[in-house]
C-alpha cells in the first residue's frame, strides 16, 4: 500500500473521508411537534461533522475548512432553500460556495465536478452531504405536529437553541444558493404523463416486464429470480447493523403480495420496493493530494477515484426501443472496463443502486455482472434503508471503509437517476492510477434506439410490457404498453377484467389489444 504516493501530481484528486449518521424512530411511539427533534438538516450536519473528524486531526481541522471551497447537497424531501449554507455555516466554513442539486440530476454529479475541479486546480477541497429525515417526519406527522423543513418557508430554522453561527445560517437559508443545478432533458415522455404511469414502481415493474419476455422467462420463473436476489440484498442487510429494515425475509415472502408484503404493480410489492422512510445521511470530503500531504492525512485513509462517469442522455421508458434494457449504462460500463483493463465482474466490491429489483437486473446484464448474487455490501435500498436522494453517498461510504479494510481492491458504485434514465459509475480504489471523468452523453445516444410514442391510439396492437396495479389487494387497472401497427409506441391503461386477471398470473407481452383513444382490451 502507498507505493509510488510520492510521485503524485499535486492536484490528483482523492477521497480523504467519509461521515455517516443514522436514527430510528421507534414504531412504538410518535414524536410530537416541541419535541428535541431531527431533522434532514441535522441529519446531514452529523454525517459531515463525522467526515471531517475522520478526515484531520482537531489541530487542522480549521485549515481544511478554510480550504473547502465547495459544499453541495442534492435536494431531498425536504423544503429547504439553501442547506448547504447552513451546513457550511454550522461546521466552519462558511466562504465555500453552496451548490443546492435538484432532483434529476444524477447524484453522482457533484463527486464528478469536484474531482474535475481538484484536477484542474480551479479548487482544493470539496464537501458533498445529503440526507433525509423522513421517519421522523412521519412519526411527527401522525402526532398531528409539523416536521421541520417541510412547509417551504423551511419552517424549522427559526435558530431556536442554535449557536450564533448555526442561528446566522439559518437566518440566511432563506436566501438562494450560489449555484442551482438543474436537469435537462426529459425524465418522462408527454404520454406516459398524460397515461398517468407517474409512479416509479409502475415504470420500474414494466422494465421488469420487458426484461422478463427478452430472455424467454414464464411469469412464475421471473417471481423466483426476483425473490431469490431480493432475499440476498436482504441476508446482507440482516448482518448491516445500520441498516434500516435488517428483519431477515424467506424468498417465499419476498415472491409474492401477502401479508405485510402489499401489493403495489405487478411484479412488485413492498418489499421490492426502495424503503425511504428513514433517517440518514451520508458526507464526503474530496480534496487533493498536494492538500493531504499538507493536513497530514495518513495515506492509508487516502482512497482514489479510478473510473467517474456519467451520461447525460435523457431517453423516458416508453420511447426507448428495448425496454428492458439500459444501453446507456452499457455504454459506461464498457468504458470502465476498458480504462481499467479488466471486466467489471473482476471488480472485488460493487454496491449497484436498487431501488427495485429491474434497476439491479438490468444493470447487471449491462455491466456483465454476475446474475446470481446480489452486488451489495450493506443490503440495498430496500432494506438497508433508502433515503430519497442520496444512496449514492450511502453506498460511497460503505465502498471506501470495504476498501480501507482490503487495500489495493476495486469498488464499483453505481448511480441511477430517474426511471434507468441517466447512469452514473464510479470505481473508487486505495491505490491510485489515472483517472477516467467523462460525460459519455453522446455516446449513449448513439447506442439507445428510440420510438415515437402517443397516448391516444385505435386499433390493433401488441403489448410491449405492462403491470397491473391494485385497489388494496385487488387488481383494479393495467397500464398497457402496445407497438402499433405504424411503428409508433402507445401507453394508456386498461380495466379489462380478464386482462387483468391473466396479467397477475400468466404472460401478457406479445398478446394483441384493441386501443381505443387511451384505452385499451383484450383482442381475443
Amino acid at each position: 500500500m502507498g507505493t509510488g504516493f510520492g510521485k503524485l501530481d499535486e492536484r490528483t484528486p482523492v477521497l480523504i473521508a467519509v461521515g455517516t449518521a443514522h436514527h430510528r424512530v421507534s414504531s412504538e411511539s410518535s414524536q410530537t411537534a416541541g419535541t428535541d427533534e431531527i431533522d434532514a438538516l441535522r441529519m446531514m450536519e452529523l454525517a459531515a461533522g463525522s467526515a471531517l473528524d475522520q478526515a484531520v486531526s482537531t489541530s487542522r481541522l480549521a485549515q481544511l475548512l478554510r480550504n473547502i471551497s465547495l459544499v453541495a447537497v442534492p435536494e431531498g424531501d425536504w423544503k429547504y432553500e439553501n442547506p448547504a449554507r447552513t451546513i457550511a455555516t454550522r461546521l466552519g466554513c462558511e466562504s465555500a460556495r453552496t451548490v443546492r442539486v435538484e432532483i434529476g440530476v444524477p447524484q453522482h454529479a457533484p463527486i464528478r465536478a469536484a474531482l474535475l475541479s481538484i484536477q484542474s486546480g480551479q479548487m482544493q477541497a470539496a464537501l458533498i452531504v445529503g440526507g433525509e429525515a423522513k421517519a421522523t417526519q412521519l412519526s411527527i406527522e401522525r402526532a398531528g405536529g409539523i416536521a421541520p423543513g417541510t412547509s417551504p418557508d423551511g419552517a424549522g430554522l427559526d435558530g431556536a437553541g442554535l449557536d450564533e453561527a448555526a442561528r446566522e445560517g439559518a437566518a440566511r437559508e432563506g436566501v438562494g444558493p450560489d449555484e442551482r443545478w438543474t436537469p435537462e432533458g426529459e425524465i418522462m415522455a408527454e404520454a406516459e404523463i398524460a397515461a398517468g404511469i407517474w409512479s416509479a414502481v409502475e415504470q420500474y415493474a414494466c422494465i421488469d416486464a420487458a426484461l422478463r419476455y427478452s430472455e424467454g422467462q414464464s411469469v412464475p420463473d421471473h417471481l423466483d429470480s426476483i425473490a431469490s436476489l431480493w432475499q440476498q440484498f436482504n441476508q446482507v442487510a440482516s448482518l448491516n447493523a445500520d441498516a434500516a429494515f435488517g428483519t431477515p425475509r424467506s424468498a417465499e415472502f419476498l415472491r409474492v403480495a401477502g401479508p405485510g408484503n402489499r401489493p403495489l404493480a405487478f411484479p412488485y410489492a413492498k418489499w421490492h420496493s426502495t424503503q425511504w422512510a428513514v433517517d440518514q445521511a451520508a458526507a464526503m470530503v474530496l480534496c487533493s493530494v498536494g492538500l493531504a500531504r499538507e493536513l497530514g492525512v495518513p495515506t492509508d485513509q487516502w482512497v482514489f477515484p479510478r473510473v467517474a462517469l456519467e451520461s447525460s442522455l435523457s431517453v423516458s421508458l416508453t420511447k426507448r426501443a428495448e425496454m428492458g434494457r439500459w444501453p446507456a449504462m452499457k455504454v459506461l460500463g464498457d468504458a470502465a472496463a476498458a480504462h481499467l483493463q479488466q471486466p467489471l465482474n473482476q471488480v472485488k466490491y460493487a454496491e449497484v443502486y436498487s431501488c427495485f429489483p429491474a434497476a439491479v437486473r438490468v444493470q447487471q446484464r449491462e455491466l456483465g455482472l454476475a446474475q446470481d448474487q446480489a452486488p451489495t455490501l450493506i443490503g440495498g435500498m430496500a432494506f438497508a434503508g433508502g433515503p430519497f436522494n442520496n444512496f449514492t453517498y450511502q453506498a460511497t461510504a460503505a465502498m471506501v471503509d470495504r476498501l480501507r479494510q482490503d487495500p489495493g481492491s476495486l469498488g464499483l458504485v453505481t448511480t441511477v437517476s430517474g426511471l434507468l434514465t441517466k447512469p452514473a459509475l464510479a470505481v473508487w480504489s486505495t491505490e491510485p492510477g489515472e483517472v477516467l471523468i467523462a460525460d459519455l452523453g453522446a455516446q449513449a445516444a448513439a447506442a439507445t434506439a428510440v420510438r415515437e410514442v402517443t397516448n391516444q391510439g385505435s386499433g390493433l396492437a401488441s403489448i410491449a410490457s405492462y403491470t397491473v396495479t391494485y385497489t388494496g389487494t385487488d387488481p383494479s387497472s393495467a397500464f398497457v404498453i402496445a407497438d402499433l401497427a405504424d411503428g409508433r409506441r402507445w401507453i394508456g391503461t386498461s380495466t379489462d377484467s380478464d386482462l387483468l386477471l391473466e396479467g397477475v398470473t400468466a404472460e401478457l407481452i406479445g398478446r394483441q389489444v384493441i386501443i381505443t383513444g387511451n384505452s385499451c382490451e383484450f383482442a381475443d
